[in-house]
């Protein structure tokens, strides 16, 4: 589905190492505080990490309708990338899990291997190949973009590496495994929280259309190439209005939609084509049918969180 390229501006509980798409709730782990995302015993990100932060009462940006309408509000609904055969797979491995050699095609923005991946580790099926995998007991976050195995280790076109404990972002100017510098992990709909747990209690992330070759914090980088005066920079954040009617929506797509009246979501990669695609895990518990009510929200439902800083990409 997306056709971003890094190159465009240089850009459960594992035991085993088992692939969590058919996995229990694996939140509540030792230590982690039950208001805050958690996952395989570990904090997604602190609890005053900007990932978890309820952004429902910030002001609005006064370039909100510019933005959204450079982004498609007169026409275009939200798309859930999840469900039936989309989505991002994702692995949770304990700490001793085997390390293997990494190269990267940028390494200069690449966090240096090894990386705890094992043999069958799961790669996003798309354009993409990302990888994401959580190693548990030092609480860090593997991911890679444009996957593949050498060898018996593996190459990608980036890697980046997060500390869950501390939420320390990237550099400023770099790139993660994705366009914006940011985690793909945190800012998924995970079916363990929507279906176990019924809450997400963080930001989702979603990919649009151009975008500048700009970025906002968190982000740390863009690989975007619009100069358009509204194109927004990566790590906007959007959040659906409070004055938005939930009534008529029911299950999974309740849930969503709640957090992201709540938490809203970050633009985190651009796209060949025009839609505002949420992401997920790839998971089959999913009900398909279910998500189908994602698709009647309208971009115009949205509003953009009042930006801080924006930084050139160049």
């Amino acid at each position: 589905m997306r056709t971003i390229s890094l190159a465009l501006a240089l850009l459960l509980a594992a035991c085993g190492g088992t692939s969590l798409t058919d996995a229990p709730s694996l939140d509540g782990g030792i230590g982690v505080t039950a208001s805050g995302p958690s996952l395989g015993g570990c904090p997604m990100f602190p609890r005053d990490n900007d990932f978890n932060r309820d952004v429902s009462g910030d002001a609005v940006d006064p370039d909100s309708a510019g933005y959204l309408t450079f982004m498609g509000a007169g026409s275009l609904h939200l798309a859930p990338d999840f469900g039936g055969i989309y989505g991002q797979p994702f692995l949770v491995v304990p700490a001793d899990q085997p390390r293997v050699a990494m190269s990267f095609q940028y390494a200069s923005q690449s966090d240096p291997g090894p990386y705890p991946f094992p043999p069958d580790l799961p790669i996003q099926s798309d354009v993409d190949k990302h990888a994401t995998v959580l190693s548990q007991g030092e609480c860090k976050l593997y991911e890679t973009y444009l996957t593949s195995h050498q060898g018996s280790g593996y190459h990608a076109a980036a890697g980046a590496v997060f500390d869950l404990m501390t939420g320390a972002p990237r550099p400023q100017g770099w790139a993660s495994a994705t366009a914006a510098g940011l985690p793909i992990l945190p800012g998924l709909a995970r079916a363990d929280e929507v279906i176990d747990r019924g809450v997400i209690n963080h930001a989702l992330v979603f990919t649009a259309g151009a975008t500048a070759h700009a970025y906002v914090f968190p982000a740390t980088y863009s690989a975007g190439n619009s100069s358009a005066a509204y194109a927004p920079p990566m790590g906007l954040r959007v959040r659906l209005s409070a004055s938005f009617d939930l009534s008529g929506y029911t299950g999974e797509s309740l849930v969503v939609l709640t957090a992201l009246k709540k938490y809203g979501m970050y633009l985190t990669d651009t796209a060949g084509g025009d839609f505002w695609a949420v992401a997920g895990t790839l998971d089959s518990r999913w009900d398909v049918n279910d998500l189908e009510q994602l698709k009647r929200v309208p971009v115009s439902a949205f509003d953009v969180v009042k930006l801080g800083s924006v930084h050139s990409g160049l």
